[in-house]
């Protein structure tokens, strides 16, 4: 039923940025948490920012916060992932996902979830 779109990933060099978007279909956008989780080569998906329905609550995984702002507009259904200070270990599939309401950040509380975007920091 809920259809997410990833897209801004690309290539930059340490200490650049990025901004990613998460286009999401359906008519009740304004009611999803949102999350963003990212997962490198060899490792496990890890947890990297979420959003609740508002906006006015927000968690950051402590490697990205400083660093990273997630924000949504609910009027454009898109929820944001602001990357600054790009470091290499950045570097990963990042992938935006949904859930009712409330904001966490476990995977596995997620219930839709796009199909990721390439993140690459060069050193």
């Amino acid at each position: 039923q809920v259809q997410l779109v990833e897209s801004g990933g690309g290539l930059v060099q340490a200490g650049g940025s990025l901004r990613l978007s998460c286009a999401a279909s359906g008519r009740t956008f304004s009611t999803y948490a949102m999350g963003w989780f990212r997962q490198a080569p060899g490792k496990e998906r890890e947890f990297v920012a979420a959003i609740n329905w508002s906006g006015s609550i927000t968690y950051y995984a402590d490697s990205v916060k400083g660093r990273f702002t997630i924000s949504r507009d609910n009027a454009k259904n898109t929820v944001y992932l602001q990357m600054n200070s790009l470091e290499a270990e950045d570097t990963a599939v990042y992938y935006c996902a949904s859930r009712s309401w409330v904001a966490v950040t476990t995977d596995n509380e997620y219930d839709y979830w796009g199909q990721g975007t390439q993140v690459t920091v060069s050193s």
